[in-house]
């Protein structure tokens, strides 16, 4: 496969999502169809070295394809770094940046015909956004979708009411937000407290009885700080799940 060539685009719009987190809105001026395949990324060259491969950060995009020559990415501050400092800092609406892309096999499968389980951490939500709206969007076939995400208090929560609004659209569609640092209280049943891991095991073991001690066939994606992108894995194993099963993309 050709590596796509470098470009510019240029930023349309900012919101900030939490304190710490902020939509980008990009547009690309020499296409008039930005495509892509939910759960791809693209790679920004920030100006803050002079060696390339020190400029380069990649970021999946939390759009979903629509036709036309913009895609969102959605950002979290890391003050130790160089590249979201000067993203937060530095750059703004108008500001011009090269980018190269879209890449990557963390892909959905051709067909749905297995559960599947998108599991994730802070603006690890951002493919999973891409993927379920192009789902819903397009009437794609589908069996059981589950999207497990995780992050620490309320204010941290991304996309929250947008994709709670989804599982009005498509009955097969279900979505779990866990809050580790929250005391738990009165909530709907999609709202939980702990980590990410009790949910997705609970969801799986019930599967599991209720198929008479068999497990269904499922694909997992993982998308999140490394920690916890490990722990799944060993988690998801020793369920009795085959490792071909796992898709992983990692951040940090």
């Amino acid at each position: 496969m050709a590596l796509e060539p470098w470009r510019k685009a240029i930023i349309k719009r900012v919101e900030q999502q939490t304190h710490n987190t902020r939509r980008y809105f990009m547009e690309v001026p020499e296409l008039t169809d930005f495509n892509f395949k939910p759960g791809q990324f693209v790679t920004l060259d920030l100006p803050i070295d002079e060696k390339p491969n020190k400029r380069w950060r990649s970021y999946s995009i939390a759009s979903w394809p629509g036709g036309n020559n913009e895609f969102e990415l959605c950002i979290v501050l890391n003050e130790a770094g160089k590249g979201t400092p000067y993203l937060f800092n530095e750059s703004g609406v108008g500001t011009e940046i090269n980018y190269r892309g879209p890449v990557g096999v963390f892909t959905l499968p051709e067909s749905l015909d297995h559960d599947v389980f998108l599991i994730c951490t802070g603006t690890g939500i951002a493919p999973f956004r891409s993927m379920i709206h192009h789902i819903i969007n397009n009437k794609i076939p589908h069996k059981n979708i589950y999207l497990v995400f995780g992050c620490r208090k309320y204010g941290d929560a991304l996309y929250n009411d947008e994709i709670k609004a989804l599982m009005q659209q498509d009955p097969n569609f279900f979505f779990y937000s866990v809050y580790s640092r929250e005391d738990p209280q009165d909530h709907d049943e999609f709202v939980k407290f702990g980590y990410v891991h009790a949910q997705y095991e609970a969801l799986c073991i019930k599967q599991k009885e209720q198929s008479g001690g068999t497990l269904n066939p499922a694909h997992f994606y993982l998308c999140g700080w490394k920690n916890m992108v490990d722990e799944a894995k060993q988690r998801i194993l020793a369920l009795g799940y085959d490792k071909k099963a796992i898709h992983q993309e990692l951040y940090g």
